[in-house]
């Protein structure tokens, strides 16, 4: 043995525990094969635990502590940590081989990223290679049966004994990921474990509150993210050390097991055959055909009912079994029809726990059983895919792509830091690139060439698409990275003079411009982060005012225009901080949002209004509520938490919709009602809060319920129907529901327009901003145009999805609409502009919903009925 097990021994003793009154006990030869003998030094999983896997659902702590012993106690194991979740829970990531394979593993894994470089994977004798299998369990938390099988098929590669385990290891490294999502395991694992029967009293009811959990369910992150829509955008923790871990090693094959409905039976890939990515090689999906037949033969053994080439697709590919498949790997999905607790009846009969664990610890099996057998395949393939992309980006009639924003370096540094992590090579130019109207400076824009080794995923990241060979999508159907981030970019047929690789951050250090000001000092409200900025300046009683028109001043760098929503910090006024407090909190500001603050020593403006004027308008520091809870969207509601807590650093109160009436609600100034149904709010009350300057701010389907009860003024627009529009589909019974899930927006992008001098706009410098879209939910204009600051142009798609009809009635269609009563507002977003943490481009309209909402004037509203005839009533 490589170490001592006095430690093991220790924490078998620390955290074994019995209880048979409980018991649901399965024996171990029920998982594993038969005929195998097992090294007696390495604990089995009931050994460790005091229970067998099945009986309970392993927590998280259990099942990363086991891991833990696994690697003390086997030569074989090695265990890392990559990352932490927000709840600050490690995620692990073991290597199982040969003694011999870990004494020179380095040099594997090299060999492994060479196999992406056509230069030096051509020196590689794959004869000799072993196969890189990359599996891993439990994105969703809540889809328990992968992470305990996990235990298993460690235990099984650490432990079993023989030739045939012994050729195994020699010829495979396997990277196990007990579990990708800690913080919705344990979330879950504490739901079902604290609502078990005792065995001889079990309830199989589906209605038990075993098998239905509370809101936001485990199925999310600690923010309520989907982990497995993540891959990538790259937004939390969990995902980005992941990434990480998959680019060190290039695995050749990725496994992602899930769980879903209980009166499923298996589903393994290939998925629909019609909804692949294009810019998949036909040779992946030939190959994950391939495997599946052993998938086929180990379930047909024991008896299991499975199925293929239906229900999920290979299309977006931000899902762990589809990135893998433009990195040159092979992604498979397995779903196993859920129990969702220990044991619960369906319309297949019973389906207990162990019973889900045995089909993924099978497939487990099944995937290691091809990678070896398929070893130099999948190896060539790998070397091919590189290869064949390089052969591709050269005949590409694009040949790179710039991309930059002098406004918003901020963001611009988080795009550069996305491509970074998934291995991009990005280049500064070294002269300016004009292409059409749009001009990029050397100073602020950035070049990615299309011939390198991740040409398949450049083009993923910034192609638009609008044509399909199927009109039915299982996630959305375009996610081009520009323009979720509204950074303006270029496609290039010539790559121009490059200049350095750009290796480090370039996110920007800000200063103030001419030093300590006794007068007062300026910002733009262009930088992503100028909200965090603002609020904290508000969080120290520091008075603020924001520019509703713009104007021209001298600074220490000449004259400088500043557009409406400049943010201006007076100093004479301030009673709370001396002018010397004030510079040296701007200071600490600007260096690390990356924004310039500007000292002025004067209110006198060569051009527009002076600093004292009216339209400079007061700023109240932000008190926001959220609703949540059952009926409200855990998704939208989860975005909007993390935005406010990771990226703007702002508190926000969330309250459950059956608190809300206890809640003092004039301790807020702001309201957000994610999409969902608010039947049951106390609606007067709301009304006169609302009177009394309250904002509101709607999202999607919240509307209805502000529509309904005339708080917001917004007119639903029918569905257009084009002639001549017939469907692709036969009107026969097995079509309807494609030709239902045809007219699903399951989330495509389109291009609105944007009145500049709106307070939503305030930041934005161009008139078109585009925007993420799903569901079918529109809005006609407002009668009075100035209370319709968004909305569709006339020919709105931009990439993506979306019926005929659909895009005939989101044409001309409002985004966004502002009502209002007394001094309060109520702002309706038709879309979600906080969308999976990565639409930088529009998260600026909802921060100046919940900043400026209180700014916009009595003529920028559209007043329902009732607040018109109260408005008259009372002679305004």
């Amino acid at each position: 043995m490589k170490k001592t097990l006095t430690y093991f021994f220790l924490l078998i003793t620390t955290f074994t525990f019995v209880n048979t009154a409980f018991a649901q006990k399965k024996s171990l030869n029920y998982y594993l094969p038969a005929n195998v003998a097992y090294n007696e030094n390495i604990p089995t999983p009931e050994q460790f635990l005091g229970f067998q896997i099945g009986e309970w659902h392993l927590t998280h702590d259990q099942l990363v502590f086991y891991m833990k012993a696994l690697a003390v106690a086997s030569d074989r194991v090695t265990i890392k940590e990559y990352a932490r979740s927000y709840e600050d829970k490690p995620l692990v990531l073991l290597t199982v081989t040969s003694t011999e394979n870990h004494k020179n593993i380095k040099e594997i894994q090299q060999q492994h990223i060479d196999l992406s470089n056509p230069d030096k994977s051509k020196k590689l004798n794959l004869k000799k290679m072993p196969v890189v299998l990359y599996q891993g369990y439990t994105i969703h938390g809540n889809e328990p049966s992968g992470a305990n099988a996990s235990a298993l098929y460690a235990y099984y590669l650490a432990a079993a004994e023989g030739e045939k385990v012994e050729k195994a290891l020699e010829n495979a490294v396997i990277l196990i990921d007990p579990c990708y999502n800690p913080d919705g395991m344990h979330r879950f694992s504490t739901w079902v474990n604290s609502h078990k029967s005792a065995s001889q009293n079990k309830s199989t009811d589906g209605n038990n509150r075993e098998f239905n959990e509370m809101w936001p369910q485990g199925r999310t992150n600690h923010y309520w993210f989907d982990l497995n829509r993540d891959w990538l955008p790259l937004q939390h923790p969990e995902s980005q050390g992941r990434v990480q871990q998959f680019h060190e090693w290039k695995p050749n094959v990725l496994t992602d097991h899930h769980e879903m409905g209980k009166h499923s039976t298996y589903f393994f890939q290939p998925g629909i055959p019609t909804r692949t990515f294009p810019l998949t090689p036909s040779e992946n999906q030939e190959l994950t055909g391939e495997i599946g037949n052993y998938h086929a033969t180990k379930l047909n053994k024991i008896g299991s009912m499975y199925y293929t080439r239906e229900s999920f697709d290979d299309f977006y590919i931000g899902k762990g079994s589809t990135y893998p498949d433009v990195n040159g790997c092979i992604g498979i999905l397995f779903e196993q029809g859920s129990s969702r607790g220990h044991l619960q009846m369906t319309e297949n009969g019973l389906l207990d726990f162990p019973f889900t664990i045995r089909n993924q610890l099978t497939t487990s099996f099944s995937t290691l059983e091809a990678g070896l057998e398929m070893r130099e395949k999948l190896l060539e393939y790998q070397k091919g895919f590189y290869k064949k992309a390089l052969a591709e980006a050269k005949t590409d009639k694009v040949k790179a792509y710039v991309f930059g924003d002098e406004y918003d370096m901020a963001k611009v540094a988080h795009f550069v830091a996305l491509l970074q992590r998934h291995q991009i090579k990005i280049y500064r130019p070294k002269s300016d690139i004009t292409k059409g109207k749009k001009v990029f400076t050397k100073e602020n824009a950035f070049v990615v060439p299309l011939n390198q080794a991740q040409y398949r995923l450049v083009k993923g990241l910034f192609m638009t698409i609008t044509e399909f060979t199927d009109d039915l999508f299982y996630d959305v159907s375009s996610w081009t990275m520009p323009l979720a981030f509204n950074i303006p970019y270029a496609e290039l047929q010539t790559v121009p003079n490059l200049g350095k690789t750009v290796t480090e951050s370039i996110f920007p250090k800000g200063k103030v411009i001419g030093g300590q000001s006794e007068y007062a000092y300026l910002f733009r409200w262009n930088g992503y982060y100028s909200p965090r900025a603002l609020n904290e300046i508000l969080e120290k009683g520091i008075i603020t005012k924001v520019a509703s028109k713009a104007f021209e001043i001298e600074t220490t760098n000449g004259i400088e225009k500043f557009v409406h929503g400049t943010i201006l910090i007076p100093i004479e006024i301030q009673k709370q901080h001396t002018s010397e407090e004030i510079f040296n909190l701007l200071t600490k500001i600007s260096e690390r949002d990356g924004i310039d603050f500007y000292g002025v020593g004067t209110g006198l403006t060569p051009v527009g209004m002076d600093l004292g004027s009216r339209n400079m308008v007061n700023v109240e520091q932000p008190k926001s509520l959220m609703i949540i809870g059952s009926g409200a969207s855990a998704y939208d509601a989860g975005e909007i938490w993390h935005l406010f807590d990771q990226r703007y650093e702002m508190p926000i109160t969330l309250v459950e919709k059956l608190k809300f009436k206890s809640v003092d609600l004039y301790d807020y100034n702001t309201l957000i009602l994610v999409s969902g149904n608010y039947t049951g709010l106390p609606v007067e009350e709301i009304k006169k809060w609302v009177k009394k300057g309250g904002t509101i701010i709607g999202f999607k389907t919240a509307n209805n319920w502000l529509r309904t009860n005339q708080l917001l003024k917004a007119e639903v627009k029918p569905k257009i129907t084009t002639k001549g529009q017939a469907s692709k589909l036969a009107n026969n019974y097995e079509n309807q529901s494609k030709i239902k899930g045809a007219e699903v927006i399951g989330g495509a992008i389109f291009e609105t327009e944007i009145d500049l001098t709106h307070p939503l706009a305030y930041g934005y410098t161009a008139e078109n901003i585009p925007i993420f879209r799903r569901g079918t939910l529109f809005f006609n204009p407002s009668p009075n145009p100035i209370a319709t600051p968004l909305r569709y142009t006339k020919d709105a798609l931009l990439s993506g999805y979306i019926s005929v009809n659909n895009l005939a009635t989101l044409n001309n269609s409002a985004s966004i609409i502002v009502s209002g009563s007394g001094s309060g507002r109520v702002i309706g977003f038709a879309d979600n502009t906080n969308f999976r943490a990565f639409w930088y481009g529009t998260n600026k309209l909802f921060a100046n919903a919940v900043f400026f909402g209180r700014t916009i004037s009595g003529n920028g509203v559209q007043y329902t009925e009732a607040q018109e005839a109260e408005a008259v009533e009372e002679g305004h």
